[in-house]
């Protein structure tokens, strides 16, 4: 959200260049995706078939795909540094204690009002702060042991260019306090995000058993019981267009994150001042019956064409467009493709037995501008 000009362009940047070099889009971050989805599948294993919330174990799996680019290494879900990461990331996303922080979204007033003293702005300065420690604790460990010629991770690459930097401005661009600022970042817009959009996928299987059925019996034709590959997506179409109808009615980001006007402007008959806080509608992209016929109806074959190839839409944008869209959308495609594949293919997932059918609205907020589902418990059968 910060303002578009030269410091943002320069970071986006030097982001997207150092997650390509981390593997983000190739093949080299699939053994490591596979890691975490085999971590996974066995996490679902150890409930033997019982009901249960699959939140936790999700965040784990997708938390810590970032942490193996950001910090070189991934946690065991058990190491109390990771659960401590999760525990934080949790906070901001669900207490009512950040709503101070968005207030301006709804008008500017609220950018000069005194809330110092309240409890509410406490508690968000004390999250903040200790996500900011946490990721203060992480560069200092990688200061102590960083190699110029050896650079492991998002944050070694980060020490490299604080290194090069010659002259003032340089090094304010790439100081602590920014890499702390872009580490927030990739772990909020990058956990929460994915991991729910799993589990909306799962949540639409168990309503919609004979689409299961479907991905199920084209797993099982295509891969068997072999490894899955993300290179194997346009071998799976129908998953795929199942991918992406979850995308489609459930976008986790429904109103994208917040924008600003760069000059004063004039749309459809409203002035626009320059600064104006802008929140861009996705769902009603999503949900036009102009673009997608019936859109509360769950249809992946919206997404086949007549010989059952999956198809491209352009209306399509869960990940946001232009200049802001989501900086991990190639990382995020991954992670859906590989952990709901190796998911689906071990497993036939239900709702426990007398459980009342599900909410299918989701949790939104304005405030966390992430769309969760209501909590929900499944069973996971191990298939044969």
């Amino acid at each position: 959200m910060s303002p578009y000009g030269p410091r943002w362009k320069q970071h986006r940047k030097f982001a997207l260049m150092t997650l390509r070099d981390f593997g983000v889009g190739k093949r080299s971050l699939e053994g490591k995706v596979n890691e975490e989805a085999n971590a996974l599948v066995q996490e679902v294993l150890s409930q033997n078939g019982q009901p249960f919330d699959l939140k936790i174990m999700t965040q784990n799996a997708v938390c810590n795909i970032i942490c193996s680019i950001v910090f070189g290494d991934r946690f065991e879900y058990g190491d109390p540094d990771f659960l401590r990461l999760i525990r934080l990331l949790n906070t901001t996303f669900e207490g009512k204690e950040t709503v101070i922080d968005h207030l301006s979204a709804i008008h500017t007033v609220f950018r000069h009002l005194d809330f110092s003293g309240t409890s509410l702005v406490g508690k968000a300065v004390k999250m903040f702060q200790a996500l900011q420690e946490f990721c203060g604790e992480q560069i200092e460990k990688h200061r102590m042991t960083f190699d110029p010629n050896d650079i492991r991770d998002f944050i070694d690459a980060f020490l490299l260019e604080q290194q090069r930097a010659e002259d003032e401005r340089a090094r304010a661009n790439f100081s602590d306090k920014q890499l702390k600022e872009v580490l927030i970042d990739l772990f909020l817009a990058g956990t929460e995000t994915t991991a729910n959009t799993i589990r909306w996928a799962l949540l639409y299987m168990m309503v919609n058993p004979e689409v299961q059925e479907k991905v199920h019996q084209e797993i099982d034709s295509v891969l068997g019981q072999t490894p899955p590959s993300y290179a194997q997506r346009s071998l799976l179409p129908y998953t795929t267009a199942t991918l992406a109808e979850v995308q489609r009615i459930k976008p986790i980001g429904p109103l994208s994150v917040p924008h600003a006007a760069s000059r004063d402007t004039t749309l459809n008959g409203y002035n626009i001042p320059q600064e104006t806080w802008i929140l861009v509608n996705l769902w009603s992209v999503h949900m036009d019956p102009k673009l997608f016929p019936e859109p509360n109806q769950f249809q992946p074959e919206r997404f086949l064409d007549q010989d059952g190839n999956f198809v491209k839409h352009e209306a399509l944008i869960p990940f946001g467009i232009g200049h802001r869209v989501c900086l991990g959308e190639q990382l995020a495609k991954m992670e859906l493709f590989m952990l709901f594949l190796s998911l689906m293919q071990r497993f036939t997932f239900h709702l426990p037995e007398g459980a009342p059918e599900p909410s299918m609205l989701g949790s939104y907020a304005i405030f966390s501008f992430v769309n969760p589902p209501f909590p929900f418990e499944l069973c996971a059968l191990p298939r044969e």
